[in-house]
């Protein structure tokens, strides 16, 4: 009875109150609509028992609750940015700053092209209801929270919600047994690193006594080890965790496989938002957390960066599936962001997130052109498939090729100026050497992106099929994949000719930090 009456904040003995940690809801109001919104999903689907087809209303929640997150987050901006500083809540286990801000920016960015992506895709293969969604929005929390982690548990909750809602995504097309094969070798594979990494937090709890970034940032810079193996092992087990949310080499293996196996918008989403994601954590944890040891594990990303440049680089000329080679390509991307984070600078960290932000675009819209080409079943994805696609469908054909010679870092495009900023930040931070491999990766693989333009224009179509026979139609375009694709070659065109603004924006970001 006492119990009882304590919870409610008053015993026979007194007036006694039980001490509530106050929460700031607007540093996680995000996070919360967007699990709010897949909780409203599933009861609509609950509500409906197929009645009627309510697909289109699915995608309408679904964006209508990535806009709410949207302004949450521009409101976040606004008070970051007129206060002058950063700030923390919920006991300093989650940062309100301009770097979460700027990611969380790009992860929505992935989220509502997410969305729009999967539509055609899940009419297309009659699977229409509303877990899609839901899932992805319950993923896109989870990487939204690990944007803003000030705490090494919640950096590990964070990828467990992200993670287990990918899981499922990968496995969803209940019809190919390469979806469920994708499904279960992520889930593995994801596990282990996610048991690694816990095992580095509890290294680096024992030996600072604490998780929380700002508490082991001051401990380490107000106090020497002299023993320090402890820190250092964790540090690794936990860079080895966040290294294959990222798919850097050589933790990267599962990447080929879960990308050719998963329905075609879940890779593309997969592609952007957990790569996004991670670098977030990696940059905070890394750069803010252990910035006092960065001579002992900048090595170590510089290591991750160059195997990343060269593997996926040149295992992605021999490959014949489209998917795998945008595979190869994303470890190849990483690795071009690891030069950023390798510099550990503000100029690094500013062009890691303007590079995020570009590839986001760049990488669904690949995958949106993947998507439609797959047709039925999501099986046509070899390079044959794509042979006369610019006499087929050109716009098709024309928005692929941009946006291949935008990841390639052709001038005039975002993948350019994404790929300069980097390199500018690694010669700022007199590694020559990375910035080479860098300058010689990129030539290696305008190659591969080139092939599969040479493949749409200058070869014929598959037997059976005339050059001017297709045409759109008979690879059903849906109006909102079309959406996403209009609008992911519309911002790589705009930050490739006018990236000032969004450059900028990364800077400001980076200085509230």
């Amino acid at each position: 009875m006492i119990a009882v009456l304590a919870l409610l904040g008053q015993t026979g003995t007194g007036d006694t109150r039980i001490p509530v940690p106050r929460v700031d809801w607007l540093s996680v109001g995000p996070e919360v609509t967007l699990i709010g919104v897949a909780m409203i999903l599933v009861l609509m689907a609950a509500l409906n028992r197929g009645r009627r087809d309510l697909s289109g209303t699915y995608l309408d929640v679904g964006l209508a609750g990535v806009a709410a997150a949207g302004l949450l987050t521009w409101k976040l901006w606004t008070v970051t940015v007129h206060s002058g500083a950063p700030y923390q809540s919920l006991s300093g286990m989650v940062a309100v700053d301009g770097f979460s801000v700027f990611a969380r920016v790009v992860i929505l960015a992935a989220t509502a092209l997410g969305l729009l992506v999967a539509q055609g895709y899940l009419r297309r293969e009659q699977v229409e209801g509303p877990e899609y969604h839901a899932l992805l929005l319950l993923s896109a929390s989870g990487m939204l929270l690990m944007t803003s982690a000030n705490d090494l548990i919640v950096v590990f909750l964070a990828l467990e919600i992200l993670s287990i809602a990918l899981y499922v995504l990968a496995a969803f097309d209940r019809n190919r047994l390469e979806s469920g094969e994708a499904g279960l070798k992520y889930f593995v594979l994801g596990a282990f690193s996610s048991a690694v990494l816990l095992y580095g937090v509890a290294m680096v709890y024992g030996a600072t006594g604490t998780t929380s970034l700002t508490g082991i940032a001051n401990f380490l810079a107000s106090n020497t080890l002299f023993s320090s193996g402890l820190l250092l092992a964790g540090v690794a087990l936990i860079l080895v965790g966040l290294a294959f949310k990222v798919a850097a080499v050589p933790f990267h293996m599962w990447t080929p496989d879960v990308y050719q196996g998963s329905p075609s918008p879940v890779t593309g989403f997969m592609a952007a938002g957990a790569k996004a994601a991670g670098f977030a954590a990696l940059l905070r944890v890394f750069v803010s957390g252990f910035g006092a040891y960065s001579v002992d594990w900048r090595p170590l990303v510089l290591v991750l960066a160059v195997a990343s440049l060269l593997v996926g680089s040149i295992v992605a000329l021999v490959q014949q599936d489209v998917k795998r080679m945008l595979a190869y390509s994303s470890i190849s991307h990483a690795g071009y962001v690891l030069i950023g984070v390798q510099a550990d600078t503000k100029g690094g960290v500013s062009s890691a997130l303007f590079y995020l932000l570009t590839y986001t675009f760049m990488v669904i819209g690949s995958f949106a052109v993947v998507t439609i080409v797959g047709r039925k079943g999501d099986l046509r994805h070899s390079l044959d498939d794509y042979r006369g696609l610019g006499s087929r469908a050109p716009l098709l054909a024309g928005s692929m090729t941009f946006l291949l010679l935008a990841q390639a870092g052709i001038p005039l495009t975002s993948g350019f100026v994404a790929k300069f900023n980097v390199f500018a930040a690694s010669v700022d931070a007199r590694e020559y050497g990375l910035t080479l491999v860098g300058v010689i990766t990129t030539v290696i693989a305008a190659f591969f992106y080139l092939r599969v333009i040479v493949m749409m224009y200058m070869s014929d179509p598959p037997e059976g099929v005339t050059a001017a026979g297709e045409g759109l139609r008979a690879f059903s375009l849906d109006p909102a994949t079309g959406l996403a694709l209009g609008v992911a070659v519309l911002a790589t065109v705009v930050m490739g000719v006018l990236p000032g603004a969004f450059i900028d924006f990364a800077r400001h970001a980076t200085l509230l930090f």
